[in-house]
């Protein structure tokens, strides 16, 4: 009896040879669980890369002191960019793992190794204390950050995959996204209360240090979530027929080069759009607008719970039309709204600044819900953890480990307050092209 898939497509990144397997599907209640754990643990990652990247104006002068505030605004998003070259060595260490012994376990050490590194920023010194040993510090718990986030959000959507009902990828698959958003939305929230309660000149001396505290609480409750579910539905069937792979990352590279580099490709205009698109406009709107940090953290908050909201919607419209449909969009969003909302923000109204952010960041959703459902249906189950992790922690340091530095960079060297968004449109153009590449999945089996 024939074990081939049902669709006509081909598998382009499959060897000849490959056998494949019967469609592997998951249950509503199995994909709720694993939508649900999957967000929880998410948020922790993207709370504390969002409450650096919020309190980077705050902190860089405590790390870096110097008489030129974009001189220490520069150093502290320098060593923002730092966890981000760590993503990928994190990628392939727990991307075997994960491959090897399963997600859920893996999951539960990156949930717990992000959230002990963020409250360790809480409390550290400064430079005033302790010198040149406080940026050195601050450099070494980024990069234990980074090693755990780069198998998180890819190990969280290769999971929930795994786990979804045939057809329903792309909405249970957004739920991921949903805990990118929701961490942001955390991470603004906190910013605003502690500002707004403690003050400008006490959030410098001392209470920059309770949103990083803060991680500890949530990181109990994502752990508690994650404990409770089961392995992957793809995986445990992967596990009853097969042997582990014993080097998924050089499988990986010997079979499905073409995967890699339509990850790669996309992950880096998705990571654009929102390290640019979002969180690099909380610096643009306080640093160079002008406008009050709280209430630019309270429009932050809002607009990062405005997006995951969006998401599911995205997310199951791609099961109908099509990833790649619904991934044009918001890439040909990006583009198209960037320059005029960023000069409306410029317009010196808060009121103005609100509504243009909130427009600006609309395609963040659908990039975000559609973009980890597709990553994953680009590799076999036996490497999809490894495959996934490597190409899209290259794709984030291209596209959000670097872009804030330059984006501030670019606006100290040409004095264009728009230039930043120039960077939005190249890396949306980008993924545009690459999107060229991609095969429809949406109604494929996972392989």
């Amino acid at each position: 009896m024939s074990n081939a898939p049902t669709s006509t497509l081909p598998l382009a990144d499959a060897p000849a040879s490959a056998p494949t397997s019967a469609p592997v599907t998951g249950g509503v209640t199995v994909a709720r669980k694993a939508a649900v754990a999957a967000a929880a643990g998410t948020a922790i990652e993207y709370y504390e890369f969002g409450i650096y990247g919020y309190l980077a104006a705050t902190i860089g002068p405590l790390f870096f002191p110097s008489d030129n505030s974009t001189a220490s605004l520069l150093a502290i998003l320098a060593v923002f960019g730092s966890a981000f070259l760590m993503r990928p060595i994190g990628g392939i260490v727990l991307g075997r793992l994960g491959d090897r012994i399963g997600r859920r376990a893996v999951l539960l050490v990156t949930v717990i190794g992000m959230g002990v590194a963020t409250a360790a920023i809480g409390v550290l010194p400064v430079a005033a204390s302790a010198g040149l040993a406080a940026p050195l510090l601050l450099l070494l718990i980024r990069l234990v950050q980074g090693f755990f986030a780069g198998g998180e959000v890819t190990g969280a959507a290769a999971y929930v995959a795994e786990s979804a009902p045939s057809g329903r990828r792309g909405f249970f698959g957004a739920f991921t996204p949903v805990g990118v958003a929701i961490g942001g939305a955390l991470a603004a929230t906190v910013c605003g209360l502690t500002t707004s309660m403690l003050g400008s000149d006490a959030m410098t001396a001392w209470g920059w240090r309770i949103p990083f505290l803060s991680a500890i609480p949530m990181v109990m409750i994502s752990f508690l979530v994650r404990k409770r579910v089961e392995e992957s539905v793809a995986f445990q069937q992967f596990q009853q027929h097969n042997e582990p792979p014993k080097a998924p990352l050089k499988e990986v590279f010997s079979q499905h080069t073409p995967a890699v580099l339509k990850v790669l490709v996309l992950s880096f205009g998705q990571n654009v759009g929102y390290w640019v698109g979002l969180v690099f406009m909380n610096i643009y709107m306080t640093t160079y607008l002008k406008y009050d940090k709280a209430t630019v953290y309270w429009i932050m908050a809002f607009v990062s719970l405005t997006m995951a909201v969006l998401m599911p919607f995205w997310g199951g419209l791609s099961d109908r039309l099509g990833r790649r449909k619904v991934l044009a969009i918001g890439f040909v969003g990006y583009t198209v709204l960037v320059v005029p909302m960023m000069t409306l923000m410029d317009q010196q109204s808060i009121g103005l600044a609100f509504l243009a952010m909130l427009i600006v960041a609309l395609p963040m959703p659908i990039v975000q819900s559609v973009g980890y459902p597709t990553y994953a249906e680009q590799f076999p189950t036996r490497v999809r953890y490894s495959g996934m992790a490597f190409s899209f922690n290259l794709g984030a340091i291209l596209g959000g480990g670097v872009t804030p530095y330059v984006a501030t960079a670019l606006i100290g060297a040409t004095g264009n307050l728009l230039s930043p968004a120039y960077l939005l449109m190249g890396g949306s153009a980008i993924a545009l092209l690459g999107l060229l590449r991609v095969r429809e999945t949406a109604r494929e089996a996972l392989r």
